[in-house]
């Protein structure tokens, strides 16, 4: 089978996000907000997804890739007829003290040599295809209306060529401007260059002001750039991914809109940016959770939209789906569903704010509150049965992973009780940890020396690496170092690959390993001290991301194909948080690791140091 690779690379501003392909195609573009309807969306329908594209005639090759340490996408064309690049981008800056993140999409078309002939088209579409555009041309820009809001090109190439999608050569470097109805206050070129400079800037800055590891850190960097365009800056609130119903593998079924905000994975993420430093994002990301909306019955649900609401019921749409795997959904059933891990989660993504110096003026009354209120919620829930992490649809149980997350809130609660002085809140927190370490004692085999995900024996779950990563397990301990070897034995396959489970579920077994699962993997071999395996499987992983170092939710373990939607945030902290556990295991802070030609007695290559 041949391998499948996502050929895309994205660009934002924490207010969109746009999927750029190799042949300079926007791919897909969710407009204004990440959960909106796409204006572009070729990903799931080649003839009704609308279309924005800068396409040359006598193509020989094309390269894709980003400027350094930013969100600013190139994509360079070889042609018979000369040479140029894309430089698309989506401006963010400081500007009056305050982010300046607008709704355009710029594009850069910058002559090399030569006279490149080239078409470009611009037809965006609205309500999942369901609204086309009318134009209406004004001197220096396209209108396009009837769409239930108006968008503006703006151009310095002859509008007509775009109307009729006519060939002509480029005979100097161009720009484009895509904004919902803006009009320029300065030209669009003085604009486009001075807005493509600060951008530059910016996410300069932003990487430069960052504690990168020096282990694998090229790709670190590039994954902390990608995580950061997931939050919504407006709410704080942070999505698992910018795309919906790619599938997780073909034919499956498994198709899922991932444009919101799990608490789960906004967890995950945060705790990858504030490894590199990053406090802002953890700030923002409060002030989101103390004002998501409840459920009717007083709990939280495990997913929300950027708004903070629980307002996207799962629909189908009618479209051809990625590469024809239908169905494509809208909005998440998950909203539904009983998760419980999801209050431990919400008080150690709150920890920082208490425990770190930083944030000192940030101990505010109503994170004490949300505390106790969500000590409270794990009180109510210790005897319930859920759906799960991985989000069972047609089945409830208790899961091992959901107490291991009280155990942790529990932990945090403790911790922040004792910095602000509240014994109440710590007696109930200590006396939910003790309840919280008996359950996850009673998913113990003591024939397989394991932890199981439920009480069916012989099923296990990669997401209980982590009870050694997160220090429930004491990593040195046999008991460690057994249940490692157990879920070795189950969960691994090809090349480092990890799937999270082999049993079946609501869809019957999965096809594909879940990606994360095999960073969590390797954090667990460095915990334990199998150094030099973990930075072997490291190595290994970071070759199933695509052309710029991007990865998908899910990899074929025969096949090496990225399959699920994309990028996914998950794969991303994942790939973080293993290379920041590598880095401390080896203490060698002030190395720098590369790649060089070497063997381990295996006769595979390893990483050595200067």
């Amino acid at each position: 089978m041949k391998q499948h690779k996502y050929l895309a690379g994205i660009i934002g501003n924490c207010s969109y996000i746009a999927h750029i392909d190799t042949m300079a195609n926007v791919a897909w573009m969710c407009w204004p907000y990440f959960d909106s309807s796409f204006v572009f969306g070729r990903l799931l329908d080649d003839e009704k997804g609308g279309t924005f594209s800068i396409t040359p005639t006598h193509i020989i090759e094309a390269k894709q890739y980003y400027l350094t340490n930013t969100n600013i996408l190139c994509t360079e064309f070889n042609c018979k007829d000369g040479k140029f690049r894309v430089i698309d981008f989506a401006p963010r800056f400081f500007q009056n003290d305050r982010s300046f993140m607008p709704l355009m999409l710029f594009r850069k078309i910058e002559i090399i040599e030569g006279e490149p002939e080239v078409t470009v088209i611009c037809d965006p579409v609205y309500e999942y295809s369901d609204r086309t555009a009318k134009t209406q041309s004004g001197s220096h820009h396209i209108l396009y209306t009837d769409l239930g809001m108006d968008m503006r090109l703006t151009s310095d190439v002859p509008l007509t060529y775009v109307l009729t999608k006519r060939k002509f050569l480029l005979t100097k470097t161009s720009y484009l401007c895509f904004s919902q109805n803006y009009s320029l206050e300065a030209s669009l070129e003085h604009t486009a260059e001075d807005f493509l400079k600060k951008t530059a800037a910016y996410w300069r800055s932003w990487v430069r002001y960052s504690t990168i590891c020096n282990f694998h850190q090229k790709e670190v960097i590039r994954s902390c750039l990608i995580l950061k365009l997931h939050q919504f800056e407006d709410t704080g609130a942070i999505i698992a991914a910018s795309t919906t119903s790619l599938p997780e593998a073909p034919g499956s079924g498994r198709n899922w809109d991932y444009r919101y905000c799990w608490i789960r994975d906004a967890h995950y993420t945060l705790n990858a940016l504030e490894l590199i430093g990053h406090g802002a994002e953890l700030e923002r990301y409060a002030h989101f959770i103390q004002n998501v909306a409840l459920r009717a019955d007083g709990r939280y649900s495990p997913v929300y939209s950027i708004r903070g609401e629980i307002d996207f019921p799962e629909k189908i749409v009618p479209l051809k789906g990625y590469l024809g795997n239908q169905p494509v959904r809208v909005g998440n059933q998950a909203l539904e569903h009983i998760q419980n891990d999801v209050y431990g989660q919400i008080i150690v993504s709150l920890l920082p704010l208490f425990v770190d110096e930083k944030f000192a003026f940030e101990k505010l009354a109503s994170a004490t509150k949300l505390t106790h209120n969500i000590l409270k919620q794990i009180e109510n829930t210790m005897e319930e049965s859920d759906a799960g992490l991985w989000e069972q649809r047609t089945s409830s149980q208790q899961y091992c992973y959901t107490y291991l997350f009280h155990w942790a809130g529990c932990n945090a609660a403790k911790k922040i009780a004792s910095l602000i002085d509240d014994s109440a809140m710590f007696e109930k927190a200590d006396q939910l940890l003790k309840k919280s370490i008996e359950k996850i004692e009673s998913f113990y085999d003591e024939k397989e020396k394991a932890y199981t995900q439920s009480r069916k024996p012989g099923q296990y779950d990669a997401s209980l690496f982590q009870l050694i990563t997160m220090n429930y397990l004491d990593p040195d301990s046999d008991r460690a170092k057994n249940h490692l070897a157990t879920l070795e034995k189950n969960l691994k396959f090809h090349d480092s690959l990890v799937y999270r489970y082999v049993h079946e579920d609501d869809f019957g077994k999965p096809e594909t390993t879940f990606f994360v699962c095999s960073f969590w993997y390797v954090e667990a071999l460095a915990c334990v001290g199998r150094v030099e395996e973990a930075i072997q499987k490291f190595s290994n992983l970071v070759e199933y991301g695509n052309h710029l170092g991007l990865f998908s939710e899910d990899v074929d373990d025969k096949t090496g194909s990225q399959w699920g939607n994309f990028p996914q945030t998950y794969s991303h902290v994942g790939l973080v948080n293993a290379a920041f556990r590598i880095e401390r295991k080896l203490d060698r802070p002030n190395f720098i690791f590369y790649e060089k030609k070497g063997t381990y007695n295996n006769g595979k290559s390893v990483h050595y140091c200067k």
